[in-house]
């Protein structure tokens, strides 16, 4: 696919934080592009800089210098207004602590992205967040509040709640954080499952075998890109769980 139809291009990415008369340059010199449909893994230790750009690509900070488009859009040098926009238009988030609304339904956590969403207005936000909720295998759990549903099932209601704008691209942080073995390789082979559909995918991780189900493997090490492969003999979760077939997936 061409590189003018990137969902992200970055090039020559640099956070410098101040602290005191101190300098910490979280980035130095990043370039990674990456294209629709891709499934790509961002690994490092702590302080490798992996969190740093999570956050730039999020829309959530900004760099000092470099710059970044977002599904053709340049995003770097952006107000606070304009980036929250471009995030609500083309970002969907999923993370470790599932950041779903306690006593509150599975149904009204999934509508909430849409109800605050101007360009969404007039849309039917209730058919909208159903058909995310039974497009992750939750089609009977809508009127369940979080305390009601297991790890697995909230994270499945925060991945519903992350694709119900439609983003451009879907931004994973650690989603198998909180999760035991068996229940991560679920959430994984929903993972895959949609980037087969299509979706685009960063998910943020610093365990190797997580990685293993992606496609690709972008890894940082004191804010620089030191490697940037395919994932060889890569994992098919639905065969680590085996299931005999896939979650059936609405389009």
């Amino acid at each position: 696919m061409a590189a003018a139809n990137a969902v992200i291009r970055v090039e020559g990415l640099e956070r410098v934080y101040a602290t005191g008369k101190t300098e910490v340059r979280a980035l130095q010199g990043v370039d990674l592009v990456v294209q629709p449909g891709e499934m790509v893994a961002i690994m490092g230790a702590s302080g490798s800089g992996k969190s740093t750009l999570m956050n730039i690509l999020g829309c959530l900070d900004r760099p000092t210098a470099g710059s970044y488009q977002l599904d053709g859009v340049r995003v770097d040098g952006l107000n606070r207004n304009e980036l929250a926009d471009i995030r609500n238009a083309k970002l969907g988030f999923v993370f470790q602590g599932f950041n779903l609304l306690a006593r509150t339904s599975a149904l009204e956590n999934v509508e909430l992205p849409l109800m605050y969403s101007r360009r969404h207005k007039g849309v039917d936000t209730r058919a909208a967040a159903q058909a995310s909720l039974e497009r992750v295998g939750l089609a009977e759990r809508l009127d369940h509040e979080p305390s009601e549903l297991s790890g697995g099932q909230q994270q499945r209601v925060a991945i519903a709640r992350a694709l119900v704008t439609r983003p451009s691209l879907l931004l994973a942080d650690e989603p198998t954080g909180n999760l035991d073995s068996h229940t991560s390789i679920e959430v994984l082979a929903l993972f895959q499952e949609l980037n087969d559909t299509g979706i685009t995918m960063l998910v943020v991780t610093h365990e190797p075998d997580i990685a293993l189900y992606t496609k690709r493997v972008v890894e940082l090490r004191d804010g620089r890109v030191i490697r940037d492969e395919a994932v060889r003999d890569r994992r098919v979760a639905a065969e680590d769980l085996g299931a005999a077939t896939p979650l059936a997936l609405a389009s």
